[in-house]
């Protein structure tokens, strides 16, 4: 008899511990989503929409916070992730711009970002825009060539749009005045509907929700260009850019000069936005989380890219519902890519002494 209650004890453990062991990662945790950027930008708006709809996904439904930590171009929000939030997966970083201001200068960096555990990434742009009205009067995008006494607006001298934007108009031989120090999206496109700047920059939802309806549709603004490698934009990117006719750079580039763009700083370009451009957002857990949690975070975004409901209220509030890579690997694409030779590292940091 107490051999049998022994071995209905030892069964019960067992059977108690291998439950254990099957339960959901998450289940019954809270999940904290820190948003590199500031309340309102496009990135929050961004993020909240993903936290919105992946909890639904994760298995063991943990409830899900979002936090914003905002600053020096995605580095604050990016530092916190990897120096002060726990490593038991119950943080998640949303992190955008954050690819270019690592490989630019990573000795800076308290925390190696390729030591991150990556989940997924989302692919993006940046479409270029300017007041029609800036002198002598803007009809098409080729006709930038021709603009005078041009002043362009900016975030930073050293925010990876910012440095496209530059490069793009120097590649063209446009002269301009470059203000930079606008804290945010929406500073910058209020000087912009005052007409105290001619030209701005922003992601492509920022563009279709804010700029296009409004300030396109009544001719006050023109499309300029939007940024590529020159090579096959990711579907991502072109489902951002569905229904909009806007140039590439490298088209409109071609048009202007007649050939396409070469040379140092077409090589920069280039490089920033093959870097910044892929990785745009960055969704990672801090270095040495769980490899459960990774796990369960890369198949719930897995499932989120099929969530029409997902999708449906993506359009609504951004024009197009965003799509993340992931998957098992995604970890080692995204180490991959955070990479830059010496000699365009030089050339930019050149550029920025040059822009302070």
């Amino acid at each position: 008899m107490l051999l049998r209650a022994i071995c209905l004890a030892l069964a019960a453990m067992l059977a108690a511990s291998a439950a254990c062991a099957a339960e959901p990662y998450y289940k019954g945790k809270r999940l904290t989503l820190l948003i590199g950027s500031a309340v309102g930008g496009p990135t929050d708006v961004e993020g909240r929409l993903f936290a919105k709809y992946l909890g639904r996904h994760i298995e063991g439904q943990p409830t899900i916070l979002v936090q914003n930590r905002e600053g020096a171009g995605g580095v604050v929000g990016a530092t916190y992730l990897g120096e002060v939030a726990p490593r038991d997966g119950s943080m998640l970083g949303y992190l955008s711009g954050t690819a270019w201001n690592f490989v630019s200068e990573p000795a800076r960096w308290r925390v190696d970002l390729r030591s991150f555990e990556f989940v997924a990434f989302q692919s993006g742009t940046a479409i270029h825009f300017m007041r029609a009205d800036a002198p002598p009067g803007m009809k098409v995008p080729a006709d930038i060539a021709k603009a005078q006494g041009l002043v362009v607006g900016g975030l930073a001298v050293d925010n990876p749009r910012d440095i496209r934007l530059r490069f793009g108009l120097d590649m063209l031989g446009v002269p301009y005045k470059y203000v930079t120090g606008y804290r945010g999206t929406m500073q910058a496109m209020l000087a912009l509907a005052r007409s105290e700047i001619h030209m701005f920059s922003d992601s492509p939802p920022t563009y279709r929700s804010a700029v296009e309806p409004t300030l396109v549709k009544s001719r006050e603004v023109l499309p300029v260009w939007y940024d590529t490698t020159g090579e096959a934009d990711s579907g991502h990117v072109a489902a951002s850019l569905a229904g909009l006719a806007i140039p590439s750079f490298v088209a409109l580039y071609s048009e202007v000069k007649g050939a396409p763009p070469s040379g140092p700083k077409w090589e920069a370009y280039r490089t920033i936005h093959h870097v910044n451009g892929t990785l745009q957002r960055l969704i990672a857990l801090p270095p040495g989380a769980p490899t459960e949690a990774a796990a369960a975070l890369r198949e719930a975004i897995a499932r989120l890219n099929q969530d029409k409901d997902f999708a449906a209220e993506s359009i609504r509030a951004i024009a197009f519902a965003p799509g993340y890579e992931t998957g098992p690997g995604i970890a080692a694409r995204v180490r991959g890519l955070l990479a830059a030779s010496p000699e365009v590292r030089a050339f930019v940091a050149d550029y920025i002494k040059a822009g302070n």
